[in-house]
């Protein structure tokens, strides 16, 4: 050694910094470290053990006076006592040790010293640790590291001159405060062992110099110094064994043997990743604003319902002794072979004008094509294509409704699933992807479109369809009549009849954008055609108008399914038709004599704004003017301006017939005329400062702040409907409380598909009473809709859970405040149809927001004005 630095000779030196400069000699040759840092440790070894150290400051060699013979005597034999390892050393309790940090602490800010750093030294014992050596950390990391325990704190090192004066004080200091606190550990001052052979030969500063012949690795995995007690136990192994001891196999803290030439570079690496480097699992999901926030509590005047508690609603029964045809497809058969000349369905272009009439000879030969050559012409690796029970997707756009129920009925045939979804616009739309994800979900492998609208498709390189982001490869196939074959006369399609199998898929889109598939059974279609014909009171041959979109809700269930089991005609309105002549829905009423119209509110809105100047038309021909989303509570709006300018005209009151759907429940409710045996219409008048806690409070229409609802009319027939807590256990919620309205029927559908989880949760509800106590054996469906029961068992809708945002302790719903917006006349200022409101989380509360388009002729402080009656109506919302 003494070719590498100054001779030794003259000072000797203990076994155990001999083994360490052998350690640092091995890590060199090994190449662990490089030259510079084999010279810096070495340095660090032999400092306290030269006579002469240059650059320590005066005035910490004054404070580094040998102690009397007596102390050094007394304090060298205790500190090499081993502790035991199964109990805290004690030492760190010691009142003059904790003076003694103390001290140094205060010194050293009086020097206005910047804080210590958290790491500690390989060299010292662990009442070094306790010590903290000048640093250049700032204030701010050591606030970090305070608040984040597990993080290491790396500083850069000084100088040599710097860190060794230091390190000498801190030795000796130590070994006076351990040796008094030792004593004082010890009952009765016992005396401790005899001091080793290696401890006594030392002489001058040396032998006041605390070696620590236990050093283990430094705990690099904390910054704090007070916690280094928590810490002392996991060591306690390692630092029971002496470096020179004669056994080659060593125990790190988890138990591990690991052998003693191992350097302490990867002792200390395998000590670390030992210890947990992230906090535990259940510390990730401690929201740290929870502590910041001001937690609201209800307010004691708040209204409470008060109302007993109500009970199940039952729905008339079903009819008893009409010939109701044993399935759809029965019926189909039926009229295709008896009236194959009578009109189904008739489609309009964009000009008004009739361009088609499909009759039900038409519908019910092409769907049998279509059947058979979805079973027998499509194969793949000369296997069939498709078997019974495979979903297919429909791809019609909303002007052709022709196509759309030829591949309807003609999957039925075939006993396959059709999934009706919209035309994909572009390759990447985003609502197409969700569209995509269901199709992919349902195993869809094969496309039913229309040659025009595969010619509107977007396009690959190769001229087929381009695959959309998002969707399963699909094969697409056209059905217009030149591509289907026509089955021979002794083939029979091998349609079920009505049963618990899956009928159709229809898609539903929730407020996040997501898309799930809700399963129709063909004994649920079955039912609702049913119910909406005795409902409806439908017959022959009777003309219903259809303004709706003919795949899906309404328009699907009274323009599709039940039109065909009772031989209607329907006259389909394209939307692109509304878009030119708002009026043409009319019109066709007026020319066709129609007994039965559907619609939205929106369509009657824009009749109103362009029935100016039209003297010729007359609504007299009504018998139903079914509202198809009269659950909305602005609906009544339109509904009551509608009314107003067309009573003159034919149109009578009780002819407007709101209803209330649900894609889970399907038809839950509708308004029948009186001649049906319906009770007269009513309206609430409803305290929005109730609405919001859930209550049922009667108001005046004189204010901005109330909301004005009208009955969506009785439950279905065969139907059981009850409401619930919106929370929690569906408890049966009292007769002035609002809750969602659940159906048990036959005509709802039966599950979401392939979503077992949710599917227990909506459609296998069991609502309770107060006690607890099951109202129904049967499960109930939940519709999503927000309401009560009102006089005569009437059905009022409120709302909708999707638009439900939660403000403080208090509800409110999307479309009560569409509602208030309208309510603050705004055809002066902005486009009636063009609202939406939305709410955003702030600190764990939502904000809502309304936004709506000005009208180009507005100004400026005009829809201002109208913006600050709006924000007064809604004063009593916030």
């Amino acid at each position: 050694m003494a070719d590498r630095g100054c001779p030794l000779e003259a000072v000797p030196l203990p076994a155990e910094v001999r083994e360490s400069l052998a350690e640092l000699e091995l890590e060199l040759s090994e190449g662990d470290i490089t030259q510079k840092g084999y010279e810096k440790k070495r340095a660090k070894l032999l400092a306290r053990y030269i006579p002469l150290i240059q650059g320590v400051d005066p005035s910490l060699q004054a404070e580094n006076r040998i102690p009397a013979p007596s102390q050094t005597t007394a304090a060298v034999p205790k500190q090499q006592k081993p502790r035991p390892t199964s109990s805290r050393d004690e030492r760190f309790r010691s009142d003059v040790h904790t003076e003694a940090v103390q001290a140094a602490l205060a010194k050293y800010k009086e020097r206005k010293m910047p804080m210590p750093s958290k790491r500690r030294s390989v060299l010292v014992h662990s009442s070094v640790e306790t010590y903290t050596p000048p640093d250049t950390s700032s204030a701010s990391e050591d606030e970090g590291s305070l608040r984040r325990p597990g993080r290491l704190t790396s500083t850069p090192l000084q100088s040599h001159s710097n860190i060794e004066p230091w390190l000498d004080r801190v030795i000796q200091g130590s070994s006076t405060s351990s040796s008094a606190s030792s004593t004082s550990s010890h009952p009765g001052g016992r005396p401790a062992a005899a001091p080793s052979a290696a401890a006594t030969t030392l002489t001058g500063p040396a032998a006041h110099a605390h070696i620590d012949v236990h050093s283990a690795p430094p705990d690099v995995t904390t910054g704090l110094g007070e916690l280094s007690h928590r810490e002392h136990p996991q060591l306690a192994s390692v630092r029971g064994v002496a470096r020179g001891y004669s056994g080659s196999v060593l125990e790190t803290a988890g138990g591990v043997p690991v052998n003693s030439r191992v350097s302490s570079k990867i002792q200390q690496l395998l000590n670390t990743l030992k210890r947990p480097k992230r906090p535990p699992l259940k510390e990730f999901f401690v929201d740290d604003f929870e502590e910041l926030l001001e937690v609201q509590q209800p307010d004691p005047n708040q209204p409470k319902p008060e109302g007993s508690q109500m009970v199940v609603l039952k729905g008339e029964p079903l009819a008893v002794g009409v010939p109701w045809p044993p399935s759809l497809l029965a019926a189909l058969q039926r009229w295709g072979t008896t009236q194959p000349k009578a009109p189904c369905l008739t489609a309009l272009d964009t000009a008004g004008k009739a361009f088609y009439t499909l009759t039900y000879g038409k519908l019910w030969s092409r769907s049998l094509k279509l059947a058979y050559t979805l079973l027998n012409k499509l194969t793949s690796k000369n296997e069939p294509l498709l078997k019974p029970g495979d979903r297919v997707a429909l791809v019609f756009p909303n002007s052709d409704p022709v196509m759309f129920m030829v591949a309807f009925y003609g999957c039925l045939l075939a006993d396959l699933v059709p999934v009706p979804i919209e035309v994909p616009l572009t390759r990447k739309d985003a609502g197409s992807q969700q569209v995509g994800f269901l199709l992919g979900s349902c195993g869809v492998a094969l496309a039913l479109t229309t040659d025009a609208c595969q010619k509107g498709l977007p396009k690959a390189q190769t001229g087929e369809v381009a695959t959309f982001k998002g969707w399963p490869p699909l094969s697409w196939l056209v059905i217009d009549g030149k591509h289907l074959t026509k089955p021979p006369k002794d083939w029979h399609p091998q349609a079920q009849d009505a049963g618990s199998g899956t009928a159709y898929i229809e898609y539903k889109t929730s407020k996040e954008g997501s898309t799930v598939g809700v399963t129709v059974s063909h004994a649920s279609l079955l039912a609702q055609c049913r119910a909406l014909t005795q409902a409806c009171g439908y017959s022959e041959a009777e003309t219903l108008t259809n303004v709706l979109d003919f795949k899906r809700d309404a328009g699907l269930w009274h323009g599709v399914l039940t039109s065909v089991m009772n031989r209607m005609h329907v006259i389909s309105i394209p939307y692109a038709l509304m878009k030119v002549n708002p009026l043409s829905w009319i019109q066709k009423v007026c020319s066709y004599k129609a007994r039965a119209a559907l619609v939205k509110s929106r369509d009657m809105h824009w009749s109103l704004l362009a029935q100016r100047g039209q003297r010729d038309v007359s609504l007299s021909s009504l018998r139903m003017l079914i509202v198809a989303d009269g659950a909305n509570p602005w609906s009544i709006s339109s509904c009551d301006a509608f009314l107003n300018v067309f009573q003159s005209r034919g149109l009578r009151p009780e002819v407007i017939c709101p209803c209330a759907t649900s894609p889970e429940a399907l038809t839950v409710a509708i308004r029948r005329p009186p001649d049906l045996g319906g009770p007269p219409p009513k309206k609430a008048v409803l305290s929005m400062n109730g609405l919001s806690f859930g209550v049922i409070r009667v108001d005046t229409e004189e204010k901005l702040s109330v909301l004005t609802v009208q009955d969506v009319g009785q439950v279905l027939p065969g139907a059981d409907v009850c409401v619930v807590k919106i929370e929690g256990t569906p408890y049966l919620c009292k007769t002035d409380e609002v809750g969602e309205i659940c159906v048990n029927s036959s005509t709802t559908g039966t599950a979401y598909y392939g979503l077992l989880g949710i599917t227990k949760s909506v459609f296998e509800t069991i609502p309770v009473t107060a006690g607890g106590v099951p109202v129904s054996d049967r499960p109930f469906t939940r519709t999503g809709l927000l309401g009560f029961i009102g006089p005569d068992n009437l059905v009022f809708v409120v709302g909708k859970l999707e638009g439900l945002m939660v403000v403080g302790v208090r509800r409110h719903n999307a479309d009560d405040i569409v509602a208030t917006a309208l309510a603050v006349e705004p055809m002066k200022f902005v486009y009636r149809g063009r609202i939406a409101v939305f709410s955003v989380t702030v600190l764990h509360d939502d904000r809502i927001v309304l936004v709506a388009e000005q009208r180009p002729d507005a100004s400026e402080e005009d829809s201002f004005q109208w913006m600050s009656r709006v924000l007064q109506g809604k004063t009593t919302l916030a």
